[in-house]
């Protein structure tokens, strides 16, 4: 089923332009970040906030790399190598500089989300490539990546003690895209924090496993 509009209506699609809009909304927060605060815990996880950063600009790159060979695998990632700098860390392919500071990772963040915008503009929407979360089209990997900056947004704010509340039009097509059977007639983000395991929903259980689906819708 299709998530809906308050007047019945199929939302439209992901698009590059959604992703290019919460990467912007959240280097925006992510500069004006305390500078004390990139080493505390963002939220509820194990990692630190400059971790947490840098675990995101990774993701963008990944999805554009995804989309990146003429023939994408359909079995398996594009292998770059990842690694940790600390167990219990976020595995990455791409650290930023520390010396840069974190004005020079939300930087590295800036240009992953750009990288992974313009392949979404100029990738032939008939393009598969290989997702844990099923095979996915280039609209599939634009709501993995606005799922992963809305969220840990969400996670680096409580982590900085910044307010964060992205636009409800975009945390309803990730909804659409990625969790069609959420419940419907709920707040669209505080559902998409619900359907990641971050947040109460009335009338719901807590989640405590979650997966979204990036198969094509069509």
């Amino acid at each position: 089923m299709s998530r809906s509009s308050g007047s019945g209506s199929v939302l439209s699609p992901v698009t590059a332009d959604d992703v290019d809009l919460a990467v912007r909304l959240a280097v925006g927060i992510l500069r004006d970040a305390p500078a004390e605060g990139w080493g505390g815990k963002a939220g509820s996880l194990e990692w630190d906030c400059w971790e947490t950063a840098e675990h995101l600009a990774n993701d963008l790159l990944y999805y554009a790399v995804q989309l990146g060979p003429q023939s994408p695998p359909l079995d398996t990632h594009v292998p770059f190598a990842l690694s940790q700098k600390r167990p219990g860390g976020p595995a990455v392919f791409v650290f930023a500089d520390r010396a840069a500071g974190p004005a020079g990772l939300v930087q590295v963040l800036e240009a992953c989300g750009a990288l992974l915008v313009a392949m979404v503009r100029t990738t032939s929407p008939r393009v598969r490539a290989h997702h844990a979360a099923g095979v996915s089209d280039p609209e599939g990997f634009a709501a993995l990546a606005l799922q992963e900056t809305l969220v840990h947004m969400h996670d680096l704010a409580e982590g900085f003690g910044l307010a964060w509340t992205p636009p409800s039009a975009l945390c309803s097509r990730v909804l659409a895209r990625l969790f069609p059977e959420a419940p419907e007639g709920t707040d669209p983000w505080l559902t998409l924090l619900w359907v990641t395991g971050r947040a109460e929903l009335p009338g719901h259980p807590r989640l405590t496993t979650w997966r979204s689906d990036s198969t094509p819708r069509s």
